[in-house]
Order: C-alpha cells, then sequence, then structure tokens
C-alpha cells in the first residue's frame, strides 16, 4: 500500500468534521478529511443554528450563505396543539425577540436542516483544502504509536486501499465513532431514553401554518409526536415516537402517509414520504477527550438529546476550542500539553448541556429556544489565566440563567458593534485571528512596545484597538461599552477562538506579556 503523510487526519464528514476542516486551513494547518458515506446527509436531522455557531461560521466567511439558507428569524418558534390546525395552539418565542434588548452577537442563530447546512460546510472545506476533503473514504483501521497514527483507509468505490500518517488523529465519526473505540474511551450516561422514527415527507402544509409559522410543532396528544419544519411550505419531517407503536412499519409509506394526517388533523392532506430515519435518544458523555495522539470532537465525544438544539452547536464549538490548539502545535509555536487543555475546557460544557437537554426532555412544554446559551461558555484551564483577586461571577462552564457580557479570563470577547474601519470588521469579534490578538484602547500607545515584545520573541501576535472616546457626549464610547472602564490602561489578550486569556494593566516590564502568552500556550 501507498503511504503518504499529514499533520491532522479528520475522520466524519458531518458538521462538526466539515467545521473542523474549514477551521484549521484557515490556520494553515495541513489535514486530510475523510468520510465513509459518498455524500452530505440527505435527511434534515439537526436544525438549530445558535448564535455562537452562526459567529464561528462568520470567521470562515459562511455567514451570509447560512443565512440565506435558513428560516426566517420570525420562525423561531415553538407551537404546541393537538394538530396542526387546533384552534386553541400555543405558540412561544425566544426570550429576547431579533432587535429587543443589548445586542450580544453581530450573528443570531436561526433553523437551518443539516441537510441544507452540510452541503455549504462541504463546498467551503472543499475550496480551502480542494481534494484533501475525501468522501466515500473509510478509516479500515489505525495504530496509535504515541508519536503519530497509522491509518489504513480505504476507498468505497474502488476497494483501493493506502496507508496514511497522520500526527494527530481527530475522531468526528458520530455517536458509534470507530475512532472512540479503537482510541479505548469509554462512554456514561443513560441510553435508550425513547426511540423515534423520522419520516422525511412534502406536503402543502405551508398555507396550513401561514398563522402560527414556527420551527418545530410539539402535538399535545399523548403518542402523537411532532413536526419540525424544513422550510415551513413543502417540506416536513414528522418524529414519531416508536414507544406509541412498536409494530410501526418505516417501509410502509401507505401506512406512514395516515400517520402524518393524523398527526395534521387533515384526513385529505396530500402526503408524499421520502424516506425514513430511526434514531434513539441518549444522553452520554465520553469518559476524555484526547488519549495520546487521538482527540474527539462532536457526537462521538458527547450524544446530547436533541431538546433544546445544542448538539450539532456544541459538537462546532469543540471544533473552534481545538482548531487554534492543534495549529500552535502543528506549528512549533506550543507544547502538546495544550491540547490537555481541550478536554478540561469543553467537556464541562457538554455535561451542562446534556443535563440541561434532559431537563428539557423532562419538562417539554416548559423550555424555549435559547439562542444566546453557547455564548455564556466560559473556560477555566491552563490556557487561560486568571485574575489576580479571584472572581465568582459566572456560575460554572455554561449560565443557562442568560447572557451577561464580560471581560473576565476565560468567557468569549463580548460583541460591540463598531462603526469605523475596513467594511468587514463591524464587531469587537471581527478584530480576533487568527493569530492571538491583544486589545487596547485606541488612545493607549503604552500597549505597542508590549505587543513588539512579543513579536520580537518569535510569538505570532496583532494588536488591535477600540475607539475610547464615544461618537456623541451622551454615549459611552466602544472601549467603555466593551470592558466596562473608560481608562486606557487594560487590554486584553484574546485566544484566536475568541476567547480572553488574560486581562490587565500595562506592565512595566516588557518581558511580562511575552512571558503570559508562553504561559498560555505552554498550558503549564
Amino acid at each position: 500500500m501507498t503511504e503518504s503523510h499529514t499533520s491532522v487526519l479528520i475522520v466524519g464528514g458531518g458538521p462538526a468534521g466539515l467545521a473542523l476542516s474549514c477551521l484549521l486551513s484557515g490556520y494553515g494547518v495541513d489535514h486530510v478529511l475523510i468520510e465513509a458515506h459518498p455524500a452530505v446527509s440527505r435527511h434534515p436531522k439537526a436544525r438549530g443554528v445558535c448564535a455562537r455557531s452562526m459567529e464561528i461560521f462568520r470567521r470562515i466567511g459562511l455567514e451570509s450563505a447560512v443565512r440565506a439558507a435558513g428560516l426566517p428569524s420570525g420562525q423561531v418558534r415553538f407551537y404546541r396543539g393537538r394538530d396542526l390546525v387546533d384552534p386553541d395552539y400555543v405558540r412561544t418565542g425566544p426570550p429576547q425577540e431579533p432587535g429587543e434588548g443589548p445586542e450580544h452577537t453581530p450573528s443570531p442563530g436561526l433553523i437551518c436542516s443539516q441537510d441544507v447546512l452540510e452541503p455549504l460546510l462541504l463546498r467551503r472545506a472543499e475550496e480551502l483544502a480542494g481534494s484533501r476533503v475525501r468522501f466515500g473514504a473509510r478509516l479500515d483501521s489505525f495504530a496509535d504509536d504515541g508519536l503519530g497514527v497509522q491509518a489504513v483507509i480505504e476507498e468505497r468505490a474502488t476497494g483501493r486501499r493506502y496507508c496514511l500518517r497522520a500526527d494527530w488523529l481527530v475522531g468526528c465519526d458520530g455517536a458509534a465513532s470507530t475512532v472512540r473505540e479503537g482510541a479505548g474511551i469509554s462512554m456514561e450516561g443513560p441510553t435508550g431514553l425513547g426511540r423515534y422514527l423520522s419520516v422525511r415527507f412534502e406536503a402543502p402544509l405551508g398555507r396550513v401554518v401561514a398563522d402560527r409559522a414556527s420551527a418545530s410543532y410539539f402535538l399535545t396528544v399523548p403518542g402523537r409526536g411532532g413536526f419540525m419544519a424544513v422550510d415551513n411550505d413543502s417540506h416536513w419531517i414528522y418524529q414519531y415516537p416508536l414507544g406509541a407503536d412498536p409494530a410501526a412499519d418505516p417501509a410502509d409509506h401507505r401506512f406512514l402517509a395516515g400517520l402524518v394526517r393524523t398527526a395534521a388533523g387533515i384526513p385529505d392532506l396530500d402526503v408524499t414520504i421520502h424516506d425514513t430515519m430511526t434514531w434513539r435518544m441518549d444522553a452520554q458523555l465520553a469518559d476524555s477527550y484526547h488519549h495520546s495522539r487521538v482527540l474527539l470532537a462532536g457526537d462521538a465525544a458527547h450524544v446530547i438529546p436533541p431538546t433544546g438544539g445544542h448538539g450539532m452547536n456544541t459538537g462546532i464549538g469543540d471544533t473552534d476550542n481545538l482548531a487554534w490548539k492543534l495549529a500552535a502545535v502543528v506549528s512549533g509555536h506550543a507544547a502538546e500539553a495544550l491540547l490537555d487543555t481541550y478536554g478540561t475546557e469543553r467537556r464541562p460544557v457538554a455535561r451542562q448541556v446534556i443535563d440541561i437537554s434532559m431537563a428539557n426532555a423532562a419538562n417539554p412544554s416548559g423550555y424555549r429556544i435559547d439562542d444566546e446559551l453557547l455564548l455564556t461558555a466560559a473556560y477555566r484551564s491552563a490556557a487561560v489565566i486568571p485574575a489576580p483577586v479571584a472572581d465568582d461571577g459566572h456560575p460554572g462552564a455554561l449560565d443557562a440563567t442568560g447572557y451577561r457580557p464580560g471581560c473576565r479570563p476565560g468567557e468569549r470577547l463580548p460583541h460591540v458593534r463598531l462603526t469605523e474601519g475596513p467594511a468587514h470588521v463591524t464587531s469587537t469579534l471581527d478584530l480576533v485571528g487568527p493569530d492571538f490578538t491583544l486589545v487596547a484602547a485606541d488612545d493607549a500607545p503604552q500597549w505597542r512596545p508590549q505587543a513588539e515584545a512579543v513579536r520580537q520573541a518569535g510569538i505570532p501576535l496583532t494588536l488591535r484597538t477600540v475607539r475610547t472616546a464615544a461618537q456623541r457626549e451622551a454615549e459611552a464610547g466602544p472601549w467603555a461599552r466593551l470592558t466596562g472602564a473608560e481608562h486606557a490602561d487594560v487590554a486584553l489578550l484574546v485566544r484566536p477562538d475568541g476567547h480572553i486569556a488574560w486581562r490587565g494593566t500595562c506592565p512595566a516590564d516588557l518581558s511580562t506579556l511575552p512571558a503570559l502568552v508562553r504561559r498560555v500556550r505552554a498550558a503549564s
């Protein structure tokens, strides 16, 4: 067999794997992505794309395409009724409507089903990595020798097998991950919380739901399941709980069409069944995200109940955390210990998301779509330098009570709308990456020699400044809105994933800031 080499081998071409490929390309990391299936998913599966995922898509140049393909924001609602024509229905929306209250993100979430999202991600990944993205290629086996991974890959169409040597292997291959199994990493948590038949069908329901258009339609009659909008017009998913009828035959399209008509409350509805998929609700978390030269992301690392729509988004967040760390290690700018912080930071997030989703499943009538939940993620690890005085203002990995902007180390850099500068820089989030970024006030020249000292030490870093003065006297300036401080002596050291690594005042010694950046990269 022929043999070649790559820095990173990604196994799995779903949303997590494709997002990781796009991010690694942005950091200039040589990688190969393989996916056993010949094409992306035809089934809508996950549909909710939260604000944090949209911010990541913004960074990789996909936000506009995803937004154009998604449902209008006014349809991000939950419907509850006996059927789709129930006159006594209840329709709830997000806690805060778009445009209401403070603006926390430049990229609010939306509904974009996975069968529409994945082709966009694949096209972007291929634009950036070309033939290194390989669908129809299956991981046959791999061996981890502590210095790298020797993988045997099979091309499904031809049967040809070849060896690929990778420095790092990332399993993004789903809940039944062969990478996780091969690395000997176990999962903990309950399985079989429910079994469902997902029916993809076509029916002229757009005019039926025109006055109640929603993302999800929960039916209050026990055992009837619910509908998920793909386009809120003719394309739909019906989720049928198999516990209600274990003898249901997924191949009997006449029977399935009858189920859809009954659930919709329209006996003469014209229904065309396209395909079905059975799935099981689990709530599991990997014991570890990292073993030797193998890492896990997405459903390979956590299986999250769909009640809340956080599963795919948690996986995309994993890749954002992992990509810059792999890039730093591969380039030699960071110690391998930095990769240990990946699980330290992301596993508590998944744990809390699972708990929230389980609570939603137990009370399906009492939760809403929380678009901003993942904006609240706060990391605590050796890749974050805590404030000199302990600040317990953040409750944990996530704050389920709501997003409150802050500049504590470990938190995501808050969004503040910018009105000056290049056309593509309209948010403080646009100032970040691809290297570490030092964000300071525009009237704080003392930070320029500090940033130069970091660069002279051989560490890539960009200095970005934010206006201190307001455009109008009555308006707080962007810097004050970002940091809560009028004075310009404070600066923020921001990681490539947009999380704050350090916050502090200007040190007297020019060797201090380079040492701080080295400390984050060394994760020690």
